[in-house]
């Protein structure tokens, strides 16, 4: 997740406080990893040096001024490049998983004991995520289907691994 990036998005859509791009952040984008006050304010300020942002007006608070903040031109202009740029299709083709696997036949460790613990954990994340899906809103319910079928893929990869186990074996071990 690019934060500048969205912290811009945020902005394009109306002018803001240091304060609430940070509440929005948090209930659209942080999901169970709140965006740091500390961090708000940086990127901020690194976005204004860069010319992406301005400060539009400042009004005194209780604690620090508060600042508004609007996007500029050049700001939503990158803003614009960044949404319509399609993500790299990334296949994962070096993950941990399979990392843990090799290197627990390597050592002639259990991996299908590994790959059970795994597949328990999942499992778990799943029915909080499926949880999440059913009482939560649209974002959370979408958010949770993202997961969901992530986790849904690695179910299968490791079923196909526990399957495939003893031809592994005979690849990686030496």
């Amino acid at each position: 997740m690019s934060v500048p990036l969205t912290l811009l998005g945020l902005l394009e859509r109306e002018p803001s406080h240091g304060y609430d791009l940070k509440r929005d952040y948090d209930a659209y984008f942080g999901r169970g990893r709140p965006l740091p006050f500390g961090q708000v304010y940086a990127t901020l300020g690194r976005l204004a040096r860069d010319g992406k942002v301005v400060i539009s007006e400042v009004q005194p608070g209780v604690g620090p001024e508060r600042k508004r903040y609007v996007i500029t031109e050049a700001g939503a202009t990158e803003f614009d490049a960044w949404l319509v740029q399609p993500l790299e299709a990334e296949p994962h083709l070096q993950s941990v998983l399979f990392s843990k696997v090799v290197l627990a036949l390597m050592l002639g460790r259990p991996a299908s004991e590994y790959l059970d613990i795994q597949r328990g954990a999942h499992l778990e994340r799943m029915r909080q995520l499926t949880e999440i899906r059913r009482s939560g809103s649209l974002v959370d319910g979408l958010l949770a289907d993202h997961g969901l079928f992530h986790l849904e893929a690695d179910l299968r990869w490791i079923d196909t691994t526990v399957a495939r186990l003893d031809a592994l074996a005979a690849e990686v071990v030496k």
